[in-house]
């Protein structure tokens, strides 16, 4: 019996093959040099890095470059580095799948942290890394079955780090012990030497407000008043002195204001009787532990090294002020601990209308009985005619508040009334319905095309098809299977988002999850509320969080005839 030719369906004409392009790679440059690596014999320098990384990006066929980043004094023992966190959001973003460094001491001297890159993070983000002068490369690279054969070098980063780190740090030790200045500012009221910058000499524009500090504390003024009076004299807090002088560019310190530790630390200070005070504050290039305070009797204390600003009396005076001071606030501190305290549940959420800072808690007792806390803005109490916001009490705070949270509430519940009425309605079940019998024919034409697909093979090894019309018809069947599916997909998200509108609206979800509640709770506070501004003369501007959703709910319940936007 004569064999019967299989339908198949019609042929398409076989497209001419193309020739495969060369994977270009988008390239991100990474150059770093950490402290310990600058100012030695020989060392690298930023721009020779930049220039050889750059260099060899240009003369590579399958690379382009399209950034380079640039770590200046960061540590190689960890990764808490500005440009580096810059690169990899970039590579999480796709826009950079391959990186080129000078050397693996590059990207890193810590061995577990760097081998972690290597072997794990940078093949499952798809990104391809070259260290230059290590003629390293992870597209060609050998790799066993332990991974790269890299971790021998990484090992003498590490240690080498480490080593370098030990020796400055016994090297800035000796120079502390030997009263030697190794801080990068001088103390306020000093300036280093011109011709030993490890010395220092009073400076004639800040040492007359040391003496001045000193001199109103030693007749009776507060730190808060001493604080004051500098700022209304126009004179710049250390901060800003820095800044004006072209020591620092950080806008935080632009407009810094003398304030009540600030004063206290000043006078405090012994360097001011010509010692030098220095190891406050320790920490190491080879570790990642950070700045440690260190206890007084751990200070490194040498005497008479330079000028005193001020004389060993009026030092001991202040001092015995500020024990007193101490001695007053540890009496009065345990006074009404019987009063208990009450838990802030607006932490973080309080702000300054007119200045913008965050508002300080006070706590406080009417006549030693009952405990009230209060609002305050910090810069009002530096200096009352800088800030025009006073102060607001809690209790009334949280009246207000949740009279705003209330009206939201009841508003919520009225509009899941309307939610769910709109959801029920026979215009919106037809239209949902309309969406899911398309899904159901997306979802068939996806079926039908794979069935096809997988159909195709054997018609060709059945000689039922040449070679290019089997080409032809797996390429058609695909196209048709990713289009199905890419239907089905935006079907889907469209589903969700009518979804999101209505019942899960997150406005909706949000506020009608605390409607039997019957007073504010931190978890409802901060849920809820997103920011709250306190002005002169009392006024209060209370940001609500998921206005934007309630808006677009309103807006299509509008659209719907059932209600109008807020």
């Amino acid at each position: 019996m004569a064999r019967t030719k299989r339908k198949v369906n019609p042929i398409q004409p076989a497209p001419v093959p193309e020739t495969p392009k060369q994977r270009i790679y988008q390239t991100g440059g990474y150059v770093r040099l950490s402290v310990e690596d600058s100012g030695r014999p020989g060392a690298d320098t930023m721009e020779a890095q930049q220039i050889l990384v750059q260099k060899f990006i240009e003369a590579q066929p399958d690379m382009q470059l399209c950034r380079l980043y640039s770590d200046n004094g960061c540590t190689g023992t960890n990764f808490d580095r500005p440009a580096f966190e810059a690169l990899m959001e970039d590579v999480r973003a796709g826009k950079i799948n391959c990186i080129v460094v000078k050397d693996l001491s590059r990207l890193g001297r810590n061995y577990l942290e760097t081998g972690n890159y290597l072997e794990r993070i940078f093949p499952y983000l798809g990104v391809r890394f070259v260290a230059v002068n290590d003629h390293f490369d992870t597209l060609t690279a050998e790799r066993s079955s332990d991974g790269y054969i890299v971790p021998l070098k990484n090992i003498v980063n590490a240690a080498y780090s480490k080593d370098i780190s030990r020796k400055i740090c016994s090297a800035l030790s000796i120079k502390q012990q030997n009263g030697e200045f190794i801080g990068a500012w001088a103390p306020y009221g000093y300036k280093k030497c011109a011709n030993d910058h490890h010395r220092l000499e009073p400076d004639e524009e800040t040492a007359p407000i040391v003496r001045k500090i000193f001199q109103m504390r030693h007749d009776g003024a507060g730190y808060l008043m001493i604080a004051r009076e500098l700022i209304r004299q126009g004179i710049p807090s250390p901060s800003r002195h820095h800044y004006l002088k072209g020591d620092t560019k950080s806008e935080r310190s632009a407009n810094a204001q003398w304030h009540v530790p600030m004063v206290e630390k000043i006078l405090q200070n012994e360097v001011y009787l010509g010692h030098m005070v220095q190891g406050r504050q320790r920490s190491s290039f080879g570790e990642t532990q950070g700045h440690r305070t260190m206890p007084k009797d751990e200070w490194i204390i040498v005497r008479n090294t330079h000028e005193a600003l001020i004389d060993e009396k009026t030092f001991q005076v202040v001092q015995q002020m500020a024990e007193q001071c101490r001695a007053t606030h540890r009496e009065h501190a345990g006074q009404y601990e019987s009063l208990g305290t009450i838990p802030n549940i607006f932490l973080g959420l309080i702000f300054c209308a007119c200045c913008k800072r965050p508002m300080m808690r006070q706590k406080g007792t009417f006549k030693g009985k009952r405990l009230f806390y209060t609002y305050v803005c910090r810069s009002h109490i530096a200096d009352p005619t800088s800030c025009p916001t006073t102060s607001f009490n809690e209790q009334e705070l949280k009246k207000v508040l949740w009279a705003a949270v209330q009206r939201e509430i009841a508003l919520a519940a009225d509009l899941k009334e309307l939610v769910q009425e709109f959801s029920s309605s026979p215009e919106e079940i037809r239209r949902n319905q309309a969406v899911e019998r398309e899904m159901a024919s997306a979802a068939r034409a996806q079926q039908r095309a794979s069935m096809l697909y997988d159909s195709l093979y054997q018609n060709y090894v059945d000689k039922l098809m040449t070679e290019q019309e089997y080409a032809g018809m797996k390429r058609k069947y695909r196209a048709d299977m990713e289009r199905a599916k890419a239907r089905l997909s935006e079907l889907e998200q469209q589903k969700q988002g009518r979804c999101s509108q209505t019942t899960q609206n997150v406005w909706l979800t949000t506020y009608s999850r605390f409607r039997d509640e019957t007073e504010l709770t931190e978890e409802m506070t901060h849920a809820l509320i997103e920011r709250v501004e306190i002005g002169a003369g009392k006024q209060i501007s209370v940001t609500l969080r998921y206005r934007d959703e309630y808006r677009a709910l309103a807006a299509l319940l509008n659209t719907e005839g059932q209600v109008q936007p807020g």
